[in-house]
């Protein structure tokens, strides 16, 4: 066994062994007599994923249950990890019903520990995409920033700055291949942002983020929408090339890494790709608006509309949706359960107290 299976294996072992979650995973118990906890999906820096079933809501939904697990013992820095936390679950719940991010199922705090419910995505990294695949096309990173820029687009309009967008936190969702942006614990609300630099707070917080992948304003604790541009256009770079933004050389005068020689690609799209990646911000597209129409996509905007907000559906829209057999996203069947699980509680809550 290598050193990489022998270190996931203790983790699994500890997880099963000392979380809640981990005891109760695979048993019929359930967790807040609602979810059935099936298996360990992983570790991040602040937490551990579970992948559950909601065994109240019609048609037993699949989801994830993420529960914070810093590695600190600093009273301090667990402060700011709950407050980073807490900031995730408010990002998702501002955001809505969006076809290309997880929704928000429920956020709450139990004996002690915080967790975070989301609508489960099966589908594999854009990161373990290109290991298994190799590069991509250069029509098929035009699509993909066809779906993510929109995204952006959305994000920004909602005053909200990703912060750690790359292949690692993009899903493809295996039902119907759409892109899905995950990991909003790096999220930073741009108004708040603001008001922290005004007050010269710089020293209370700390860089959020991932090397090669964040400009170098975002290392100075002053990330803007362009960042979220230069983290995306990184992206594509490993798209088109499998090597990430560490691998290549940098020029010494710019601070660029040396990336067009190595691909092939037209002209146009790299001279889009090269202003995505900027260091300088006045070089830089200043928003996704810039980005597309750069990219020759303004005429793909429309098609885009439908996957921003979903907006609440009427009980006959929803039952029209349940009697067609029109294709219905998995994150609108979720939310429809949600509201109508909701609508019953509220009614029998009312007949109890009339």
């Amino acid at each position: 066994m290598n050193h990489s299976s022998t270190n996931t294996t203790n983790f699994h072992h500890y997880t099963l062994q000392q979380t809640q979650l981990g005891k109760m995973c695979g048993s019929r118990l359930l967790f807040r007599d609602r979810y059935e906890i099936l298996q360990i999906l992983g570790r991040g820096g602040f937490g551990i994923t579970f992948l559950a079933k909601n065994v109240v809501l019609p048609g037993n939904p699949l989801c994830v249950i993420k529960q914070l697990s810093p590695k600190i013992t600093n009273t301090q820095s667990w402060q700011k990890t709950c407050d980073r936390f807490a900031k995730e679950a408010k990002t998702l719940a501002q955001l809505g019903s969006h076809s290309q991010i997880p929704l928000l199922l429920d956020y709450f705090e139990a004996n002690g520990e915080f967790y975070l419910v989301q609508e489960y995505i099966q589908g594999s990294t854009l990161a373990r995409e290109v290991r298994r695949t190799g590069p991509k096309s250069e029509a098929e990173v035009k699509q993909f920033l066809q779906e993510l820029l929109p995204v952006l687009q959305y994000l920004h309009k909602h005053h909200v700055i990703h912060r750690d967008i790359k292949p690692q936190n993009l899903l493809r969702d295996q039902a119907d291949q759409r892109i899905v942006l995950i990991d909003f614990g790096a999220v930073r609300d741009e108004l708040t942002n603001a008001y922290e630099h005004s007050l010269h707070n710089i020293a209370n917080t700390s860089f959020v983020g991932t090397m090669g992948f964040a400009p170098p304003e975002q290392f100075s604790l002053r990330p803007v929408y362009a960042s979220d541009i230069y983290a995306l256009g990184m992206t594509c770079i490993y798209l088109l090339t499998s090597k990430g933004p560490l691998e290549f050389n940098y020029d010494s005068d710019t601070g660029e890494i040396c990336w067009r020689e190595e691909v092939s690609v037209s002209d146009d799209f790299a001279d889009v790709l090269s202003k995505m990646v900027k260091v300088p911000l006045a070089d830089r597209f200043k928003s996704a608006d810039e980005a597309i129409a750069a990219l020759g996509t303004k005429n793909y905007s429309h098609s885009f509309a439908d996957c921003l907000t979903i907006q609440p559906l009427t009980n006959n829209q929803i039952n029209q949706q349940q009697n067609s057999q029109a294709y219905v996203p998995p994150t609108v069947r979720t939310a429809n359960a949600i509201r109508e699980w909701q609508a019953k509680r509220n009614a029998k809550k009312s007949h109890t107290f009339s």
